[in-house]
């Protein structure tokens, strides 16, 4: 019923949320090889210059991502995937270093940053009592993506080459993807029934601005949280190259690792949206961290490529919290009024973990400290930093019970 009823606009964010792939880092790392062959660039300036352009992104996604708040989904996403497909077109054309930077800052803009961000603000604003499910239904098309473009992608590199698989992906953003999207959304959604298309107020009965909640205490102590997926999921995928060679693995006896990432961020997504719905966002927090941190330890000491399916497996159950729980702990807390500019704020934050993972670990490399030593860090720091994550849950909880007439039913 819940989708029939609501397929058109599911089917937007869906949409969103797949195409992001275009900018996301597993999909540019499938051109890392070539890329540094062609500019003549090293682990650490390959991640230096990706660094870069991905804090230029999110410095500009910050400045930007209110939009979402001010102009009709209708209208903003169309342009964006304009912008989107141009970026492509400079990956294809590039001759120089400074031409794929800049390529590559509007990519990041356009696929980590807008497209996502886009996705989420528009269920998070679009639906309240069921927010959980459509969230997780909409963030099905990151999993879609991370299991379709890849063999499309490797296929078509080995047919037309690395340049004319990025002009293939500009044809496709302008030819197919911004008329569906145009088709979706020409209709602004102004739904009825009970807990949708309404304003929500979040804590303390309050329409919360950025500026206001960025002094509340709440996104302070989200910093780490929010930055540790996002870095430890980007840093795996940028040198699954390193990590082939260091452990002997082939890219192809890797390739399963793709699908048991999908499989898992899709089960978790949709597990962390009933919860989410059912016990209250917060509580997703006190979990949130621990698969990620044995999945990343375990890339240290396995030697067979079934241990890297495994590992990937449980990063991926990280991600698909991760996806459920932002989408609706933002509107939970801070109100739906402001959504967009919250959000850009959140994933401003986001972006730039995935910005200062590749930088610093390819500096690392370039140093002599592989990535799989890195490895055992970076699950030490997630297993840490759930003990914080229990705190948060614990005083968070007891301000949405003060602010909640029926303690036992969490917004």
């Amino acid at each position: 019923m819940f989708l029939r009823h609501n397929l058109r606009w599911l089917s937007a964010g869906f949409l969103l949320t797949f195409v992001s792939a275009f900018g996301q880092t597993w999909f540019i790392s499938l051109f890392a090889g070539a890329i540094k062959a062609e500019h003549g660039l090293t682990d650490g300036s390959w991640g230096s210059l990706y660094t870069i352009a991905t804090l230029s992104a999110a410095a500009l996604m910050f400045w930007r991502g209110s939009l979402a708040d001010t102009i009709a989904l209708s209208r903003l996403a169309p342009a964006v995937t304009g912008l989107f497909a141009l970026a492509a077109l400079g990956m294809a054309l590039a001759q120089s270093v400074w031409v794929l930077g800049i390529a590559l800052f509007l990519l990041r803009f356009c696929g980590q940053g807008m497209f996502s961000h886009m996705a989420m603000t528009a269920m998070g604003r679009w639906f309240d009592a069921q927010r959980g499910k459509a969230v997780s239904i909409a963030n099905l098309g990151h999993p879609a993506g991370e299991v379709i473009v890849p063999v499309l992608t490797v296929l078509g590199i080995a047919v037309m080459g690395w340049r004319l698989s990025w002009a293939g992906v500009a044809l496709v953003l302008v030819l197919a993807v911004a008329p569906l999207i145009w088709v979706l959304l020409r209709n602004d959604r102004t739904p009825s029934g009970q807990g949708q298309g309404k304003l929500t107020t979040g804590l303390r009965g309050r329409h919360w601005t950025r500026q206001a909640a960025a002094r509340h205490w709440l996104l302070p102590a989200l910093l780490p949280v929010l930055l540790t997926p996002g870095f430890i999921g980007t840093v795996v995928f940028f040198h699954q190259v390193h990590i082939s060679e260091v452990k002997g693995w082939t890219l192809t006896a890797m390739a399963p690792g793709y699908s048991a990432f999908a499989t898992t961020t899709v089960v978790a997504a949709f597990l962390a949206g009933w919860a989410a719905d059912r016990f209250g966002a917060q509580r997703l927090l006190t979990v949130l961290l621990l698969p990620m941190g044995i999945g990343v330890a375990l890339i240290g000491p396995v030697e067979q490529v079934a241990g890297w399916y495994v590992a990937l497996g449980f990063i991926g159950m990280t991600q698909g919290t991760a996806s459920a729980l932002w989408g609706v702990l933002l509107p939970l807390a801070y109100g739906t009024r402001h959504l967009g500019a919250i959000r850009s704020l959140a994933t401003t934050i986001i972006v730039i973990s995935t910005a200062i993972g590749p930088g610093i670990t390819g500096v690392l490399i370039d140093r002599g400290i592989e990535f799989p030593a890195q490895s055992l860090v970076m699950g030490g720091w997630c297993i840490l930093l759930m003990i914080g994550c229990i705190m948060i849950d614990r005083h968070l909880t007891r301000e949405l019970k003060a602010d909640d007439p029926q303690p036992d039913m969490l917004r």
